[in-house]
């Protein structure tokens, strides 16, 4: 809609993350850094964690997409509400293996082998667990012991575990110290200061197209950032409201008033309830001292990050299933979709 209006190449605000749009902030630059890094070391565990929508699944794919196919065979679990003998089967699936009536000790010995079978065609494995806060404390302990399997001194896996920051607590549990041992790296991505919100922004429209139209008030970044707190998915949310809303009334500069008007029509969406303030502050964000944030507002609009979490998990899925054709340029007419 609002794309032909302002002469756009494609959407750049949808929430499914896409590497075309991956932005360098100083946590995003530093987050990946520690996962090339953790491919250089071929062993271990890497832990990433952040906020939902903190941008973890963009870098995730960003990385898979460089890694050289010939030497790394990389498997993704994008579900991880399973328990532990599950989980195995998921390893195996990912890694496609034929799992179907396998018991553990079968499904133990097949994984050893394929990953055996890898380093005699001088190619090696990484296994990346996403929303990996869902995991059992027994579900972790199996990728432990999978992080045993070698072959003389080499290690046969590699496990990256990324995750909100639930998964943090859950490392810290006593049962937990092995595998602590086996961490060679771990960050917690956090939001983007004031200054990258603004950059953010101007980097997703510069890769559709955005010539300046629409204009923005410097105001409305300040706004942006007040009431998305740096995390890039509310940051995608309200962006893709604000040029909706300034597409219907046919508007080419959008003002600080118009990101108001946009921030209070969400909040009401999410809360019928919600008090009527000057601004509305999304769950999570930098807000002014004392300035009141509804509990039911945030409960709600937590939940919703939730589900948007859940659909990118499908979308995950479907996506591993499928994997379209992509093309480099965002907007292209490739089947792929813009990211959060």
């Amino acid at each position: 809609m609002y794309e032909t209006f302002y002469g756009l190449t494609g959407k750049p605000f949808q929430l499914n993350p896409d590497p075309a749009f991956l932005f360098s902030s100083k946590g995003h630059s530093s987050a990946y850094a520690y996962l090339k890094y953790g491919v250089f070391q071929g062993e271990g565990f890497i832990v990433v964690t952040g906020e939902i929508g903190a941008g973890k699944t963009t870098l995730i794919r960003a990385l898979l997409e460089e890694l050289d196919p010939a030497r790394v065979i990389a498997a993704q679990l994008v579900s991880t509400m399973l328990d532990s003998d599950n989980l195995l089967r998921a390893v195996a699936t990912a890694f496609g293996l034929a799992v179907r009536g396998e018991d553990k000790a079968h499904l133990l010995a097949g994984l050893e082998a394929f990953l055996t079978s890898l380093v005699t065609q001088n190619k090696r494995a990484l296994l990346v667990v996403d929303e990996a806060q869902n995991l059992t404390p027994q579900a972790m302990e199996e990728l432990r012991m999978l992080s045993n399997f070698q072959l003389g001194d080499r290690a046969l896996l590699q496990s990256f575990l990324v995750g909100q920051p639930e998964l943090r607590n859950l490392m810290r549990a006593p049962t937990m110290q092995q595998l602590r041992q086996r961490i060679i790296a771990s960050y917690h991505l956090g939001p983007m200061d004031k200054s990258e919100t603004r950059a953010y922004v101007e980097h997703r429209l510069h890769r559709v197209g955005w010539n300046g139209d629409p204009q923005f008030e410097p105001e409305v970044f300040a706004e942006i950032y007040d009431a998305s707190g740096g995390i890039p998915r509310r940051i995608n949310q309200l962006c893709n409201r604000l040029l909706l809303a300034g597409f219907l009334a046919e508007k080419h500069q959008l003002t600080a008033a118009d990101a108001e008007e946009v921030i209070k029509e969400l909040s009401t969406e999410l809360s019928a309830d919600a008090p009527r303030a000057p601004v509305v502050v999304l769950p999570g964000a930098h807000r002014p001292a004392g300035e009141p944030v509804s509990g039911d507002f945030a409960s709600l609009a937590a939940t919703v990050d939730r589900m948007d979490s859940n659909i990118n998990v499908i979308l995950d899925l479907l996506q591993s299933i499928v994997r379209p054709a992509r093309t480099d340029k965002p907007g292209a007419k490739s089947g792929g979709s813009s990211a959060a």
